[in-house]
């Protein structure tokens, strides 16, 4: 397996705010629990902040990756040779891209917090997926990173 001319990685980690929140659910199991005493409730301190920072990482621990001749994004895992044409997208069209523009049969890495993405035509004819829809906080490298893969493999 080549490696590419152009390695990509991007782990799509959640923002800072979700470990506040993940910290504020914590004291919400602490108050719960308050009635029950000082043990409990330190308890639900550590155990609800515990629980939530597990969920906020797992959400955040998403990757999209350009190894060798492939494209890994999530689970999914695509070779090169069978992507199109990788078009960056704004803030504003990105949106548009995951609303009125969405086809139904396409592949979603989809995080709201990431404003930008890439959309990514597939052109293998056995595929019924007719593109890859990626956030990334980096759409520019990602697509460069894709093309470089390709040439490397021509």
């Amino acid at each position: 397996m080549q490696l590419s001319a152009t390695p990509y990685e991007e782990r799509l980690t959640a923002p800072r705010s979700w470990w506040l929140i993940s910290f504020l659910v914590g004291v919400s199991f602490a108050l719960i629990l308050l009635p029950f005493g000082t043990l409990p409730l330190l308890g639900g301190l550590v155990g609800g902040t515990a629980a939530a920072a597990v969920v906020a990482s797992a959400y955040g621990s998403q990757r999209i990756r350009v190894v060798g001749d492939s494209l890994i994004a999530g689970e999914a895992k695509i070779p090169v040779a069978a992507l199109g044409e990788a078009e960056a997208l704004d803030a504003e069209e990105a949106r548009a891209w995951r609303t009125y523009k969405a086809d139904t049969r396409a592949f979603l890495l989809l995080r709201a917090y990431i404003p930008t993405a890439l959309r990514v035509e597939v052109t293998d004819p056995e595929d019924p997926t007719p593109y890859l829809y990626l956030s990334t906080r980096e759409p520019e490298r990602l697509a460069a990173a894709i093309e470089a893969a390709r040439k490397a493999i021509a």
